[in-house]
């Protein structure tokens, strides 16, 4: 339980700090992907090495996954309604077998239908949160932490000895 409230002030730091809209977007869309599709297949592990390689906040992208995780299976049959139609189409049964008798696409998993279907819909819909999640961040900025800051009782926090030595603590970031 503490890893987790742990890793949600993180995200709420995250918010709250300078790090740039995109990072932080990205970080949300790689874990809206993580967070709907199975994590034991390669398409996970591919989202893992972008998370790794690029810019990514990759605190953010494990707060949200751990959040969409949990609303995931909800979605399940629409996953195995859309992963079947993909398998079944008559136009794609050649490429399926070639891809099948690959050494590591197997391991993709992408002959199970809801595997199928939560890899279809969630790139497909990726985009879209990827601009959704800019558009939230940027307006959770400008109005709410705005608004916060604007506030007596902010004003008061940060006039203690308390902040200001928090403050100093945190940018060396030894954590």
């Amino acid at each position: 339980m503490g890893l987790i409230l742990k890793q949600i002030f993180a995200f709420l730091k995250l918010l709250n700090s300078d790090t740039g809209n995109i990072s932080l977007a990205m970080g949300m869309t790689c874990g809206f992907i993580l967070g709907m599709t199975p994590i034991l297949s390669l398409h996970s592990l591919l989202v893992f090495l972008i998370l790794f390689f690029f810019r990514i906040q990759i605190g953010a992208a494990f707060v949200i996954a751990f959040f969409v995780k949990f609303i995931a299976f909800f979605f399940d049959p629409l996953f195995n309604m859309v992963g079947s139609a993909v398998l079944e189409m008559d136009a794609l049964q050649g490429i399926f077998t070639t891809l099948y008798n690959m050494p590591l696409v197997p391991y993709t998993r992408f002959n199970n239908s809801i595997v199928m279907g939560s890899a279809v819909i969630t790139f497909a819909l990726s985009p879209f949160i990827f601009v959704l999640s800019q558009i939230l961040i940027v307006k959770y900025r400008e109005k709410v932490l705005a608004r916060f800051q604007e506030t007596k009782f902010w004003k008061f926090v940060k006039a203690t000895g308390f902040y200001k030595w928090y403050y100093s603590y945190s940018k060396y970031n030894w954590n």
